[in-house]
Parts: C-alpha cells; structure tokens; sequence
C-alpha cells in the first residue's frame, strides 16, 4: 500500500458496507480497495489512492452508508511505517532498553489515525498495529524509542483521535523489562505465543 492517502470506513453492518464500499469504487478511481469483516460483526473499507480519489470515494461511502458508519479516518498523506504496519509489513526489533507506548482504541479508524499521529511527532518506529480480529472489534499500536519520544508520540495520539471518542486507554513504560520485550516482538497474540511455547 504506497499509495499516499487513505481512507478507512468502519461499518455496524455487513450489508451497509458492502453496499458503500460498492459505491465508492464505482464513483472514484481509487488506487486499490480492501473490504471485509472484522469482529464483532463490523465491515471495513479501506481505500488508497491519489488524494482526490480516495476523498471522493470517503465522501461516497459516508453518504451512503451514514446511518450505519460508526467511525472513519481519512489521511492524506499517511507515514510509510503506518501504511506498512497496517498489512503486517513491520519488522519486530528488539524494544530491550526502550520506552514502549501503547495507544488502546475502540475502533479501527482511530488506530489508525493514533498510529500515523504518533509516529509524525517524534523520533519513534511503530513496533505494531493489532486490529479488531480478536480483540472484540477494538485496535491498539505500539510505539518504541526513547523516552521522551514515546511520550510526545503517545500524547499526540490521544489528541488527534479526541474527536472520534474511542480512546480507552494509554500508557508509555519507561523501560520495557526484557521477557516482556520479548514477548510483544515474538507474537503479539496470546495463544498462538503460548502454542508456540508447547
């Protein structure tokens, strides 16, 4: 996903979103879509493109499916490091020694939009994006760097998705203990670690 802008619509319904997701790409020439289910029962339309487009196409699918659009995100100049994370492109490196922020969301859009707010703020690489599937529909990011870095990153994060209203927790840890470290880049789901351990 290169392209430079982004637009994730999240949806309550499956029916609605498919419909809208339909929409957009009909009305704009969006670079590439990616549709589908996450838990709880919600749809996701991500869209990327030239910023043009991919506006075109959020406007599209907000109109359409307005009544259930429960959150969205619109970028137009996503981070790289975002875009990568999103398709499980990060390369996990050791946080030994390093702060670790953790941003913890109700929603997939505002995820997103913590992830690309924090990482434009400071000197820190976003060690992992977790969305919706497993989490009960919720999303979080991790951040790793120095410390004051992580906080700035974090505190700018918490500010750019007051408006969607989904935040539910953060935290920076000044110094990640080593075993704990070691479990977050080895696998961030709990019992797919604890079969890898058997």
């Amino acid at each position: 996903m290169s392209d430079p802008a982004i637009a994730l619509l999240e949806f309550d319904s499956i029916s609605a979103g498919i419909v809208a997701g339909d929409a957009m790409v009909k009305t704009s020439p969006v670079g590439s879509i990616h549709a589908g289910t996450v838990h709880p029962g919600k749809y996701l339309v991500l869209v990327s493109g030239d910023t043009a487009s991919v506006e075109v196409a959020l406007e599209t699918g907000s109109d359409i499916g307005a009544s259930h659009l429960s959150d969205s995100v619109f970028l137009p100049d996503i981070h790289p490091d975002v875009s990568q994370a999103i398709v499980g492109g990060t390369d996990p490196k050791s946080v030994q020694g390093e702060a670790l922020g953790i941003v913890e969301t109700s929603s997939v859009a505002s995820t997103i939009d913590a992830a690309d707010a924090g990482v434009k703020t400071a000197e820190v690489a976003v060690l992992a994006i977790q969305l919706a599937d497993g989490l009960g529909g919720k999303g979080y990011v991790l951040f790793t760097g120095a410390v004051s870095d992580v906080g700035a990153s974090v505190e700018a994060a918490v500010l750019r998705i007051e408006p969607h209203g989904t935040l539910i927790r953060s935290d920076v840890i000044a110094q990640l203990h080593d075993e704990m470290a070691q479990n977050l880049v080895s696998q961030l789901r709990f019992l797919e670690l604890v079969k890898g351990r058997g």
